[in-house]
């Protein structure tokens, strides 16, 4: 499947500086990190490799690779349960920022129900940023999460 040609322009938004930098300090530096969904308008690669991290980030199908010693990435949402499944078929870790209710989902309970999930959930709801640059004019209007599994997080739940 390549993701390229399944996404909708209206599911490319990116993630701000921000959502990385509050998240880094309770992410282990010490693996190489996969930015799974390569764009060449997101800068996600690049703040990360700004906060420590190493990052591979090329324009490859993420359904047929399999990079790095974790994943970190804001996946495209119309294909979340598409990508969580891969998750769970590559069995690595990982930390995804999506909508909160994304753990509500039957697929994920499915997937998941019996692994040790960690979330880190932020206190606001995320801005993110287009194609060209721009923050997104409407404020979003979910909450998100960083779900994260096998990232040995010190705690099952961390507030931010």
């Amino acid at each position: 499947m390549n993701i390229f040609n399944t996404l909708k322009t209206d599911d490319e938004y990116f993630t701000r500086y921000e959502a990385w930098a509050d998240v880094a300090p309770y992410l282990p530096k010490n693996m190489v990190v996969w930015e799974a969904f390569y764009s060449p308008h997101s800068r996600s690669p690049t703040y990360l490799r700004e906060l420590g991290f190493e990052v591979l980030s090329e324009p490859i199908d993420f359904f047929e690779n399999n990079l790095g010693d974790c994943i970190i990435s804001n996946p495209p949402y119309a294909l979340k349960k598409e990508v969580f499944t891969r998750l769970k078929e590559l069995d690595k870790p990982f930390c995804m920022l999506v909508p909160t209710t994304t753990l509500q989902t039957r697929y994920f309970k499915n997937l998941f129900g019996d692994a040790k999930i960690q979330v880190i959930l932020p206190w606001r709801k995320r801005e993110f940023d287009t194609a060209d640059g721009r923050t997104d004019t409407k404020r979003c209007s979910f909450y998100t999460c960083y779900i994260c599994y096998k990232m040995g997080l010190k705690k099952d739940l961390i507030l931010i």
